[in-house]
């Protein structure tokens, strides 16, 4: 009889670490078998120009992800494949964290399964692990924190803060978003029982090494100024984010995490904050509830939260197992069957399933379309789609033009973009094509400044040329460029002027060009 518990045990752990597997391998594979449907997305592009300018700090990030998409370069190519194949095994090992988070708050096979599904199916994680972004990676930082949190409150080795420090180090370098994580943390270490580890050493040295490892891009910043504060200032004071009000912001979530998951995930902060066996882990609730109130006082973009929910999620499977499905038999495998459905049902919103006139019509049929974060993305397409299309279409296009310019002209002649997706398609597409690489005031290429232009001649990307005809002795309009129909349409108006002869020395126009929004 005593061996047939143990055997029992084993059993039992066999098959929730097979959930676990099963989990995080359909969200491997369904990355896999999607994340080249398209195109490559605007940010993409820019980072890897950034990759080719590897540096402690960018204006708009942390140095992290900018090294981990070169080394991918390096190691496995330029291909879509290549560039999204370390985001989708992150989406993967967050599906895995969820489920392990699950099993350390006490949960067993339900609660893990639960929690996994809610992670393979939220309509953000899918999203972000199909394409290169900082985001999928922050996920993985802040639910290995987590983890590693919820092993300490079990009585782990206080040691395990140092590990501890070493991902939210990890963190900080990825995205600076982490701040708001790691003030969660604080928060809830003092508001909890867990506050007892501020007595001891270990807690205060992960802390240190936290920030060691930050400090290249914290003294990156004080070298430049400051730019991500000044960044974050002019976006703050201008138009560029959709305005939301808490009620907005929270209908964000239900979206962003699948309506599918919303039981679960109330669910998992009821059971931190009211029952016996949750109190012991409320510091996640605190921690979730720390950076709602954050980022909807400081306007941020809903899905800045997203991240958070995995440990939500985790939560949720345990009180559905443990506490609301004592007496609803049905609760659990029902509850799985929808988040399934309903993640399969909306899952092209997020996912390159269907060509893009299937996902118009698609979406009108059932009623359901990803929020706009900004308000300039009024494409017809999810912004995260809009953004992978025309790049390759635009740089031909100025291939084109460039390769009919006389050839005294040619020589001289630089290329300006906008935007950074711009500047970033004329770089990557630009080499087989003969073109230069491109300047331009946005983001980071504000501070690589002009490189060797001698402002006699140019080709400007915009939509209009009131402002170049300002600038420059003449402007020639040379035509609309061909994109896609899919673009974003500030990107199908834009036309190639040839500008001749800035007014002003190339230094000293630099400056009016800056552009950090």
């Amino acid at each position: 009889m005593r061996d047939a518990i143990p055997a029992a045990n084993q059993r039992h752990a066999r098959a929730e670490a097979a959930f676990i597997v099963f989990f995080s391998a359909v969200a491997l594979l369904v990355h896999l078998l999607t994340n080249g449907r398209y195109g490559y997305f605007r940010d993409e592009l820019y980072y890897m120009a950034c990759g080719q300018h590897l540096a402690f700090g960018y204006v708009d990030q942390p140095p992290l992800s900018i090294l981990l998409l070169r080394l991918s370069q390096i190691l496995f190519g330029n291909s879509l494949f290549a560039i999204r194949l370390l985001p989708a095994l992150a989406g993967a090992a967050t599906v895995a964290l969820t489920g392990a988070i699950a099993r350390e708050l006490g949960g067993g096979g339900w609660a893990i399964a639960l929690g996994c599904a809610a992670s393979l199916c939220a309509l953000f994680y899918l999203a972000v692990g199909n394409f290169f972004s900082m985001n999928a990676f922050e996920a993985l930082f802040w639910m290995g924190c987590i983890y590693l949190f919820v092993r300490i409150i079990n009585g782990g080795s206080p040691k395990l803060w140092l590990w501890f420090g070493v991902l939210l180090g990890f963190g900080l370098e990825n995205k600076h978003s982490t701040v708001f994580f790691a003030a969660g943390i604080f928060v809830a270490l003092l508001f909890t029982p867990e506050r007892r580890h501020f007595a001891g050493k270990w807690i205060w040295l992960g802390g240190f090494i936290a920030f060691a490892i930050a400090l290249p891009n914290i003294l990156w910043q004080a070298r430049h100024h400051w730019p991500t504060y000044e960044l974050l200032s002019n976006i703050a004071h201008s138009n560029k984010n959709v305005a939301l009000s808490p009620a907005q912001f929270m209908a964000q979530q239900v979206v962003f995490m699948n309506p599918g998951t919303l039981p679960l995930w109330l669910a998992g902060l009821v059971w931190l904050f009211g029952s016996r066996g949750g109190r012991r882990y409320q510091a996640l609730g605190i921690i979730y509830l720390v950076m709602l109130a954050e980022f909807i006082a400081l306007h941020g973009k809903s899905y800045y939260l997203g991240l958070a929910y995995p440990m939500l999620f985790a939560a949720g499977g345990v009180a559905i197992e443990q506490v609301f499905a004592a007496r609803l038999k049905w609760l659990k495998p029902g509850l799985l069957v929808v988040i399934l459905v309903m993640g399969a049902l909306f899952a092209p919103t997020a996912v390159p399933i269907l060509p893009p006139g299937k996902l118009v019509a698609y979406m009108q049929a059932i009623h359901l379309q990803l929020p706009r974060t900004e308000t300039s993305h009024t494409a017809s397409l999810p912004q995260v789609f809009a953004d992978q299309f025309g790049w390759e279409q635009m740089a031909g296009s100025v291939a084109h033009v460039y390769h009919h310019l006389r050839p005294e002209d040619r020589k001289r002649a630089a290329i300006f973009c906008q935007n950074y997706g711009e500047a970033g398609a004329i770089d990557f597409f630009g080499p087989k094509l003969g073109l230069p690489p491109a300047i331009s005031g946005h983001q980071n290429y504000f501070l690589w400044g002009p490189r060797d232009w001698t402002g006699e001649v140019v080709l400007v990307l915009d939509t209009d040329a009131d402002d170049e005809r300002e600038q420059f002795a003449s402007v020639e309009d040379l035509g609309q460029i061909v994109s896609s129909p899919w673009a974003m349409p500030y990107e199908q108006q834009a036309h190639i002027y040839l500008c001749r002869d800035l007014k002003v020395n190339p230094q000293e126009f630099w400056p009016r060009v800056k552009k950090w929004l």
